[in-house]
């Protein structure tokens, strides 16, 4: 254990540096790094009582609170694998992934009991609540277990760690699992080429069930001994006052909630002068979007993060002083990676040429959860194959042309949705957009849109296919646009095409 590395160290390594330091806010709570790292012993300790050990998988199915934060890293510290579920899924998917990950114990949120009640088998010996129910445990029991020496797991560097089920475009979600080595090679790449400081204010709005959050802000921020503020939700209004009172440095949010902040009534009201960092990641940022940031919040230091699940997830970084000089770009491989462009044969293809994504880092998952075929078919040739087709630059500057999957094929023609996304985004009235393939009897598949006004903003269907023909190919302009007054997204705030191609 003299060499040992795992995600459990991390925090008793801050406390030691920073032991009276603010290292969580949630609501009233105000928690130092030294309270934070014993309440993690005791509810470590009180997970061991009940036989949680080791290899053992464990699901955590809540909202963002401050409980989420200690039994994560609990469960880090006994080496037992967390399996952070989505909260917006129903009972029968929660069960697929109890049942697939193999779980033996699971903590939910009281508010969602009657979700994880149902997916729960017998298979779930321990339970236990963020609130109280009869028949689960409460957290809070836990969190007050009277043994609060530091559990003495022995636990190797690529020892599974965590499993994050991927969001299942596709089909049944896949269990990617990562291991300490991986995690903490990433961190190390997020706050080197994302300029993270122990003095930053951050706010943790968007899940940390998610990657994302987790693995890019919360963790990372916890390492170096940042200060921490969870927010239950990303609600616009509640970000903006968050960072107006706390003086927040410091925040990620996915393009649709960056958005969501830029229409607020209340973005021009609030004391944002705080803010020195902002990240965006998890879909591609309109170049209109970016535009208005950085006219509107001109002091902001600007981070585009790209990657996936799968890369824990950090591949690619476009740091602030290129983000209006390469628009649109997903940025140059991050410190800790390599990314190159192949074709259907994983032949590297040259700069220009369009191709899938693929990469080689530590970063990268270990597998996919007792999928080998997958597995071997992810890393075949010795790179990750990310399902993302993109273009590089003579300069090493990544271009993420589609996902593979919304690339629509009309009249035997490719048509990449995000080109013909960012045309629309042009248009004054609108406020977001997303476009997809629908079926058609004469192209095959059609190009569709869905897009979502500005309050009080006027457009018809025909005002704006005509204003796309003088921007767009004929074959890349919409044939059907329909007005939605939200676009479907998951928790993560990702554009759930899927949905909207079934809709159509």
């Amino acid at each position: 254990m003299t060499r040992q590395h795992a995600i459990g160290d991390l925090l008793r390594r801050s406390a030691a540096r920073h032991p009276a330091k603010t290292a969580i806010v949630y609501g009233d709570l105000r928690q130092s790094y030294a309270d934070l790292d014993v309440q993690v012993n005791r509810t470590a300790n009180a997970l061991a009582a009940r036989g949680v050990g080791k290899g053992d998988r464990f699901a955590v199915f809540s909202h963002n609170n401050h409980a989420f934060v200690v039994t994560y890293f609990a469960l880090a510290r006994l080496g037992a694998i967390s399996v952070p579920i989505n909260f917006m899924l129903g009972a029968a998917e929660v069960a697929y992934i109890l049942e697939h990950s193999g779980a033996t114990g699971m903590l939910a949120e009281q508010a969602l009991l009657p979700v994880a009640a149902a997916a729960a088998g017998p298979a779930i010996s321990v339970r236990g609540v963020i609130g109280s129910a009869d028949g689960w445990e409460s957290f809070a029991e836990w969190a007050a277990f009277d043994d609060a020496s530091e559990p003495r797991a022995e636990i190797a560097d690529d020892d599974p760690i965590q499993l994050m089920y991927t969001s299942g475009t596709e089909s049944r979600p896949k269990g990617a699992t990562l291991s300490s080595r991986g995690l903490i090679s990433q961190y190390v790449t997020c706050m080197v080429d994302g300029e993270m400081r122990h003095d930053d204010v951050e706010v943790h709005a968007l899940p940390l069930y998610h990657c994302a959050q987790l693995h890019c802000f919360l963790t990372p921020g916890l390492y170096l001994g940042a200060t921490n503020i969870i927010l239950p939700a990303a609600e616009p209004g509640t970000i903006l006052a968050t960072i107006e009172g706390e003086r927040a440095t410091k925040l990620f949010c996915p393009p649709t909630v960056w958005i969501g902040l830029l229409r607020h009534p209340y973005f021009d009201r609030r004391d944002l002068s705080s803010l020195r960092k902002g990240y965006y990641g998890a879909s591609i940022m309109p170049v209109e979007v970016l535009k208005e940031i950085a006219t509107r919040l001109p002091e902001v230091r600007l981070f585009n993060f790209y990657g996936q699940t799968e890369m824990a997830p950090v591949a690619t970084i476009l740091g602030p002083d290129e983000q209006l000089t390469r628009l649109g770009s997903a940025g140059r491989p991050a410190l800790n990676v390599e990314t190159r462009i192949v074709d259907d044969e994983d032949r590297p293809v040259p700069p220009g040429v369009v191709g899938e994504i693929v990469h080689r880092s530590p970063h990268a998952m270990l597998g996919y959860w007792n999928d080998p075929a997958k597995t071997a078919e992810a890393f075949r040739g010795g790179w990750f194959h990310s399902g993302d087709l993109g273009v590089m630059d003579a300069d090493g500057y990544l271009s993420v042309v589609d996902r593979k999957k919304d690339m629509i094929k009309s009249g035997g023609e490719n048509v990449a949705s995000r080109e013909v996304e960012e045309a629309i985004y042009q248009h004054p009235a609108v406020a977001e957009a997303a476009v997809f393939g629908v079926p058609d009897e004469r192209w095959i598949e059609a190009v569709a849109a869905a897009v979502v006004l500005r309050e009080g903003a006027g457009l018809t269907a025909g005002e704006l296919i005509s204003f796309l023909r003088g921007r767009l190919a004929a074959f890349k302009t919409p044939k059907h646009v329909t007005f939605v007054s939200a676009l479907p997204k998951n928790a993560s705030g990702k554009v759930l095409k899927r949905d909207l191609r079934e809709s159509f």
